[in-house]
């Protein structure tokens, strides 16, 4: 008999426990209830440039540390100079497959980047240099300020020029990446034959 009260007892308490948390957890419908880690759930997000008390230096954007590589980066490890050139045109080839797809891609990229000067068929007639801007030479029949004919700059030497930039282009690097890059060097050996 005592037995028998003792569960009943905690029968009861625990349905009064049960239907307390369902009256509750129903009464504000923007609560989260309760939350394990809230801090999980409710963290600071700092833009890049605002400042930051987490770091020792107060600011948000931080540098990657010393001596890391992002995964997937392949580092160009020839200098912006001519000894450079010179050697990423020996010892640097295409990264990328020589696919239909990439060259179609590459045409794009060229189009966009690169004929406001060099013309879409990479003459050296863009519509900036219809508006009197210094014209580039000829993919196919011009010759190279650093020597050569443009129609036998070799991947390195056209992977260095986008990289770097040369006379009065600027470095495309930063607005294009590498492996769009290795594309645009592919489209430039189809306007070298034109």
């Amino acid at each position: 008999m005592l037995a028998m009260n003792k569960f009943r007892i905690l029968g009861t308490t625990a349905i009064v426990i049960a239907a307390s948390i369902v009256i509750t957890s129903c009464k504000d419908k923007r609560s989260t209830g309760w939350e394990y880690a809230p801090n999980m759930y409710e963290h600071t997000a700092y833009d890049p440039d605002q400042p930051n008390t987490q770091f020792k230096d107060g600011k948000t954007a931080q540098v990657p540390p010393a001596g890391t590589i992002p995964i997937g980066f392949k580092k160009f490890d020839y200098a912006n100079t001519k000894d450079g050139y010179d050697k990423s045109s020996v010892e640097v080839s295409s990264l990328i497959a020589q696919t239909p797809k990439h060259l179609a891609e590459g045409k794009v990229l060229f189009t966009t980047f690169c004929s406001p000067c060099h013309g879409l068929t990479g003459q050296g007639d863009g519509l900036v240099v219809q508006h009197g801007y210094p014209a580039p030479p000829s993919y196919s029949k011009g010759q190279s300020s650093r020597g050569g004919a443009m129609k036998d700059l070799t991947d390195g030497k056209i992977y260095h020029t986008i990289t770097y930039g040369v006379n009065s282009m600027g470095s495309y690097a930063s607005q294009v990446a590498p492996e769009d890059r290795w594309k645009i060097v592919m489209y430039v050996h189809q306007l070298q034959k034109l």
